[in-house]
């Protein structure tokens, strides 16, 4: 049995001699193995072989283990403490599945059972074992997609570019190391959730598809934390769920050639975006949020932008209503909701609820008015929004209450 990892091997008397005891893990096979027979039952070791060392270093496995550490086994993580000599032997960038057997055998064979089906010859270990080391795959055609074996499991980087896909291969979904994804120039439609189980995805391309949406399971996954440059350029988007700007340790986003009709209207919790480029879409304005953003590149060229409305629309009610007063009374004192205490339709009224100037919320109850930013005002660098020069776009803006619509600059001026 072998397992294709990366290895560090720490002596846990380095604390005492005022040394560090971490580094980078190296490259490695692992395998149980035993000397050549003698006459004897057979006995297990752990061989660590590397490129370096591809004899490896041997160790006994039976009744020799402190402890095991697999709190992320999941994520392709796992340490085995030693008795003698005493050194912890940290496992990374494994396959998680493999990685779960090969830690069972090691296990049996801690304990004297019989793992002699398991146990390899003691032999020095090809340099073709470590080829399965990849972390880069660039495929530029059809003819080069894999079909008939798998993706290697170390990947960090795989680009599939022109080949025809119409959906995300599964395959890819397994590649627990990955952190870059390109899927552009492809003819994909969907995106399956469990993109979001990339736990360490964060660039992900899927520039010229035929996308429509970006699903909110996506928006909620993993990706919140991971993910930072997103191309969704030369698709066929006419908006993005609210739930979109939960993502964010976005840096880079790019939208350009899609039909945008709308940005999300919470788009300024986008705190460390500084890279956002949506030109030739169909946006007629923008969120007030807009304006908590801090760019440093921001192009918006060939948008369908309309010149600000002079009187606002006012639908306010008075008094108001139970739902609008309560909406408004749980988002302002931040009270925990869920389709598992209120209904699946009052959840999407609150996740949907407008953002008043003064940061109060208002559901179906507000006046709307829009006026004119310079973007400037938002990022360092600015295309132009036309060809004729023009820096200004239209934003539109709510007001929970005719006292702070009257106390607004920006509607005064």
């Amino acid at each position: 049995m072998k397992l294709h990892c990366e290895v560090e091997v720490v002596s846990r008397r380095l604390p005492a001699l005022g040394l560090r005891a971490r580094g980078r893990g190296a490259r490695a096979v692992l395998s149980l193995c035993q000397p050549a027979p003698r006459g004897g039952p057979p006995r297990a070791g752990l061989l660590v072989a590397t490129l370096r060392d591809k004899r490896g270093t041997r160790y006994e496995l039976k009744e020799n283990i402190e402890q095991f550490f697999t709190k992320f086994v999941d994520e392709g993580r796992a340490t085995v403490r030693l008795k003698e000599p005493p050194v912890d032997i940290y496992l990374s960038k494994a396959n998680s599945s493999s990685l779960k057997g090969f830690l069972s055998a090691v296990r049996l064979a801690h304990r004297g059972c019989n793992v002699e089906a398991s146990l390899s010859t003691l032999t020095p270990v090809k340099t073709s074992e470590f080829e399965k080391f990849k972390t880069k795959m660039v495929i530029t055609s059809k003819k080069d997609y894999p079909l008939s074996k798998n993706f290697p499991y170390s990947l960090e980087h795989l680009q599939t570019s022109y080949c025809g896909l119409v959906r995300v291969d599964m395959r890819m979904l397994c590649l627990k190391n990955l952190r870059k994804l390109d899927l552009s120039h492809n003819h994909i439609k969907k995106l399956p959730a469990t993109i979001g189980d990339l736990i360490h995805l964060q660039e992900l391309n899927l520039n010229d598809n035929h996308l429509e949406s970006f699903s909110v399971a996506l928006c909620q996954s993993t990706l919140q934390k991971s993910l930072r440059r997103l191309d969704l350029s030369k698709n066929k988007i006419k908006a993005l769920p609210v739930q979109f700007c939960q993502l964010r340790e976005l840096t880079d986003l790019k939208l350009d050639d899609n039909e945008l009709i709308r940005f999300p209207f919470k788009i300024g919790q986008l705190t460390n975006l500084r890279f956002l480029s949506a030109a030739r879409n169909k946006l007629p304005f923008l969120p007030t949020e807009f304006k908590n953003l801090s760019l440093e590149y921001l192009d918006l060229f060939g948008n369908t932008f309309e010149q600000p409305e002079v009187l606002p629309v006012i639908m306010l009610q008075t008094p108001l209503t139970l739902l609008e007063s309560s909406a408004r009374t749980v988002l302002y004192n931040r009270i925990p909701y869920g389709s598992h205490i209120i209904p699946f339709h009052l959840c999407e009224d609150l996740d949907t609820a407008k953002t008043c100037v003064c940061g109060r919320f208002c559901l179906s109850c507000f006046i709307q008015g829009t006026s004119t930013m310079n973007l400037h005002s938002v990022a360092h660098t600015v295309v132009l929004v036309d060809n004729m020069g023009g820096t200004e776009a239209p934003v539109i803006s709510y007001f929970c209450s005719l006292a702070c619509y009257v106390n607004s600059c920006d509607m005064l001026k």
